[in-house]
């Protein structure tokens, strides 16, 4: 049976982005479903060959410029990219997902050129990886604050603190790290985001285990022990570093809209599969019944709407016209919605929805990530909410 998602996606990019992400599907379906549920049974990392090939088809390079050796798309593909990935699993999108939304944007905005020659030809080729040191044991939404320090020494800076539930932790080559520099300045002006090799002395990684989401994506604890880095470290402006790290999450959270979205269309196409199949009650189909077709009709509404919904605002991220309210409010609808249809899904499926085969207990597992990553809903709402209300958002600057 088709994937109901190509239909929708055939009518909403064009003919040369409708063949790559038709491309990734292969791909996909080749490289990455046969092997999954071995992995998961293993408990295993996605496999170093895996990622190798990934980068072999140009997909760490997808939104770098041809003159870096990439391929000089946009967020469009890199969407595309995440929708055919995360059909079969979140947790294999985020890898080529989260090192270029989140490693090898912040270059791109930030980076002075001496800094892009350096990193982005071998960003582009994964031989290299970048991870986004944001969060922190005691800092999760108030990110314009964190913990992670950076004080000035004879040229340059000394580095403490932890970063924690870090994407990609364990084959990143380097990280940017988020540190409090400026402990009087105003709210937003008081940090600076800086290029720190995971090599470095004083740099210390461990695996964060027991993870039960995201299963084959590497999550790490990075620490910072007096960790000295030279002033050309520095990636943007000093003390503005949250400015580096608020316009890096617009395009990360699109990326996490639509990985929930790929996990609606797994959903949809694995349920109305099996109720054409499933023989109960006088010899016909469980498809027949008013109920099922409910679930079935609500989960096609919600990814079309979806899927326009996100690819206009991808194409509004490209072309530099998105708000920053926008990307908020398409990642927690996606997420949300996703999140109640996915439970009902493997409810008109029973009992086969519960065996790691069938695939939807991974689907239903990973969008939680998506309800919290790249700033939780409850705390995006906040922000969304604030051009509804200017007055009360003036008083809480």
């Amino acid at each position: 049976m088709l994937r109901q998602m190509d239909a929708y996606l055939e009518g909403l990019v064009s003919a040369e982005q409708f063949a790559f992400y038709q491309a990734v599907c292969d791909f996909a379906d080749k490289e990455i479903a046969p092997h999954l549920l071995a992995w998961e049974r293993q408990q295993q990392l996605l496999p170093e060959e895996t990622i190798a090939a990934m980068a072999a088809l140009g997909l760490f390079g997808l939104t770098v410029e041809e003159q870096y050796g990439g391929q000089g798309g946009g967020l469009l593909e890199l969407v595309l990219m995440g929708l055919a990935l995360g059909y079969h699993s979140q947790s294999v999108a985020i890898t080529p997902g989260a090192a270029v939304s989140l490693g090898i944007k912040p270059l791109q905005l930030c980076g002075r050129p001496e800094q892009k020659a350096a990193h982005l030809p071998e960003l582009a080729a994964g031989k290299r990886m970048f991870a986004f040191g944001l969060s922190e044991p005691g800092r999760g939404s108030d990110a314009a604050n964190p913990e992670t320090t950076a004080t000035r020494i004879d040229g340059g800076w000394r580095l403490r603190g932890e970063k924690c539930w870090t994407t990609n932790a364990r084959w990143a080559s380097h990280i940017i790290v988020h540190a409090l520099t400026n402990p009087e300045g105003r709210h937003g002006h008081r940090s600076t985001c800086f290029i720190v090799p995971m090599s470095h002395p004083g740099v210390h990684y461990r695996e964060m285990h027991g993870k039960t989401v995201w299963q084959q994506s590497s999550t790490g604890a990075i620490a910072f022990e007096d960790v000295e880095v030279p002033d050309e470290a520095v990636l943007g402006t000093v003390h503005e570093g949250f400015k580096v790290m608020v316009t890096t999450l617009n395009g990360g959270r699109l990326f996490i809209a639509a990985l929930a979205l790929a996990s609606l269309a797994f959903a949809l196409d694995a349920c109305r599969t099996y109720v054409q199949e499933r023989i109960q009650f006088a010899g016909l189909p469980i498809g027949r019944f008013q109920r099922v077709q409910d679930v079935l009709l609500d989960m096609d509404i919600a990814l079309q709407q979806g899927l326009t919904w996100l690819l206009h605002l991808v194409k509004q991220y490209d072309a530099g016209t998105l708000p920053r309210e926008s990307a908020a409010k398409v990642k927690i609808e996606c997420s949300r919605r996703a999140s109640e249809l996915l439970p009902l899904a493997m409810e008109i499926c029973g009992g086969v929805a519960c065996l790691d085969e069938f695939g939807l207990a991974r689907h239903c597992r990973d969008l939680f990530v998506c309800r919290v990553g790249e700033g939780s809903n409850f705390a995006l709402k906040t922000m969304a909410t604030r051009p509804l209300v200017p007055r009360i958002a003036a008083l809480l600057q």
